[in-house]
């Protein structure tokens, strides 16, 4: 099975295609531009390259958040006109989760954050689990301060966040802060075709017509429980 997945969720715009869970060719580029600016001619690049045609393609994957709401808005509407123009399935994937699955090597705890502008950061954590990777806690938008505040066990970090405000994050945990190779931080469209696959072994899928952003707004934020 073929997967095309993008990534526009944060800078950097990624677009990957692999076949039956095997990657033929993927291309990141960081760029302050708006993503609208370069998607469609890096989709035609990685298609190109591959010898693969749009018809070709069995799935589409795109990161649906959270993240940039420009970004994220341009990111999943080329991906549902691909889709639907092949009528092909789509897989909408949490960016949170995929840059878990990036760090799920570590034997530490996993705190995802990237940032949300306005001096927050989205935030989740995540635990390995008999090698499946489980959700410590549901995604919010919190200042940094508060969203490492009960964190008393050593963490793995990663995302744009916690490079961000890396060093509020030692000042406050010192020894608890691990931070994950700076490759790492980026969010790989590679990554996000993985878990698409993954969901579609399950049978799963997204209707595109309802699947939408997930943005996290100040009025969801609620305190942090772990599971």
């Amino acid at each position: 099975m073929k997967i095309l997945a993008i990534d526009t969720a944060e800078r950097t715009c990624s677009i990957a295609l692999a076949e039956d869970r095997m990657l033929m060719a993927e291309m990141m580029l960081v760029s302050k531009q708006t993503h609208s600016k370069h998607l469609m001619d890096m989709i035609d690049a990685v298609l190109r390259y591959s010898d693969i045609k749009i018809s070709d393609i069995d799935a589409f994957a795109v990161g649906k958040g959270p993240g940039s709401f420009t970004g994220l808005r341009i990111g999943i509407s080329v991906i549902k006109g691909l889709a639907l123009g092949a009528d092909k399935p789509l897989i909408g994937v949490s960016n949170l989760d995929a840059l878990a699955v990036q760090c799920s090597l570590s034997s530490l705890p996993i705190c995802v954050m990237t940032d949300a502008r306005k001096s927050e950061v989205y935030i989740c954590r995540y635990r390995i689990n008999a090698g499946k990777l489980c959700r410590k806690t549901e995604p919010q938008a919190l200042s940094p301060d508060n969203a490492i505040s009960d964190i008393t066990e050593p963490h793995l970090f990663v995302g744009s966040g916690a490079l961000l405000y890396q060093d509020i994050i030692r000042k406050q945990l010192g020894d608890l802060a691990q931070f994950a190779p700076d490759d790492a931080h980026l969010i790989k469209a590679s990554t996000l075709a993985r878990l698409a696959s993954e969901r579609l072994d399950r049978g799963e899928s997204d209707d595109p017509a309802d699947l939408v952003p997930h943005y996290i707004r100040k009025a969801d934020v609620k305190p942090m429980r772990e599971q």
